[in-house]
C-alpha cells in the first residue's frame, strides 16, 4: 500500500469518528466509509459491494434515549481495511468480503466501547467549556468543543492506523488458513444480512395497520419486471391512498387528493 492510500485511509476513518458525533456529512455510513476506503486502495468494486451490505445490517440501528447503538463507524472502516488487506490472499474476493462482514458485528460491540469512554471523557470537557463561558472566553470555549470532535475522530483513526501497521501478508496467512467451510458459512450468513435490517425497521415501525404494506412491498419486490422507481411511485400511490382513507375516516367527510398535497400556506 502507497503512502498516500495510508494517508487517505487514515483521513477516511478520522472523518468516520468525527460523522458518528456530528452526523453531517455521514462519513461515517458503511456505504461512504467503505467506498471512499475501496476508492483509495483501488478495490472501489468491492469497497461499494462491502459498504452494501454493512448498511443494511446498519439500517436498524439508532441511538434511543441513553441506549447507545453499536458504532457502526469503526465496524465500517476496520472491516474496509481487513477486506483491502485481505484481498492481497489466495481466498476468492467474495469469500474475503464476507469473512470482513463477519469481523465487523464484533467490532462495532468494541467502537460502543470505545465512544462510550470518549463520551465520558467529554463531561469533563464540558465544564471546562462551561468556566470558559462564565470567562465570556469564546476561543476557548470553541477550543474545547473542538478538543471533543478530536478525540471522537481519533476513536476510529487509532484502530484504524494499528491494523494498517499490519503486515497484510499476516492477514492472507489467517484467511487461508481457515477451512473452507468456515468461508462458505460466513457468505451463507451474509445474506442473511439485509433481512436483519429490516427486521430490526419493521419490529421498531410495524403496526397493525402498516403490516399490510410491509407484505405487498415483499411481494411486489419478487415481480423482477419492476423496477426500483416503480416500486417507490407503488408506494408513494398506497401511501398517499391511505392517508386519504384515515383522514376521510377521522373527519367524517370526503377528503381529495389535493387537501393531502397542499401545504399548510396554500390552506
Amino acid at each position: 500500500m502507497s503512502i498516500l492510500s495510508f494517508l487517505m485511509i487514515l483521513a477516511v476513518a478520522f472523518l468516520a469518528g468525527v460523522e458518528g458525533i456530528l452526523d453531517e456529512f455521514q462519513f461515517h455510513q458503511p456505504l461512504v466509509a467503505c467506498t471512499l476506503i475501496g476508492l483509495a486502495s483501488g478495490h472501489l468494486s468491492e469497497g461499494i459491494l462491502l459498504g452494501g451490505y454493512l448498511q443494511m445490517m446498519a439500517l436498524g440501528w439508532a441511538n434511543v434515549g441513553a441506549a447507545v447503538a453499536p458504532d457502526i463507524a469503526l465496524a465500517s472502516v476496520a472491516s474496509g481495511i481487513l477486506m483491502v488487506q485481505g484481498l492481497a490472499s489466495s481466498v476468492a474476493p467474495d469469500l474475503v468480503i464476507s469473512g470482513a462482514i463477519g469481523i465487523a458485528i464484533p467490532l462495532s460491540v468494541i467502537g460502543l466501547f470505545l465512544t462510550k469512554i470518549c463520551r465520558t471523557r467529554a463531561i469533563s470537557l464540558v465544564k471546562k467549556m462551561d468556566a470558559a463561558a462564565q470567562e465570556g472566553n469564546m476561543h476557548k470555549m470553541e477550543f474545547w468543543h473542538r478538543c471533543g470532535i478530536v478525540m471522537q475522530g481519533c476513536r476510529v483513526m487509532i484502530p484504524a492506523l494499528v491494523l494498517l501497521l499490519i503486515p497484510s501478508s499476516w492477514i492472507a496467512i489467517g484467511l487461508e488458513s481457515l477451512p473452507l467451510w468456515i468461508l462458505e458459512g460466513l457468505r451463507a450468513a451474509r445474506g442473511l444480512i439485509p433481512a436483519l435490517g429490516f427486521a430490526i425497521v419493521i419490529n421498531v415501525l410495524a403496526s397493525k395497520e402498516t403490516w399490510v404494506f410491509f407484505a405487498l412491498g415483499f411481494c411486489l419486490a419478487c415481480i423482477q419486471s419492476l423496477s426500483l422507481v416503480a416500486l417507490s411511485i407503488l408506494g408513494a400511490g398506497m401511501m398517499l391512498i391511505y392517508m386519504i382513507l384515515k383522514k376521510g375516516e377521522s373527519s367524517g367527510s370526503e377528503i381529495e387528493l389535493g387537501d393531502i398535497l397542499d401545504s399548510p400556506k396554500d390552506r
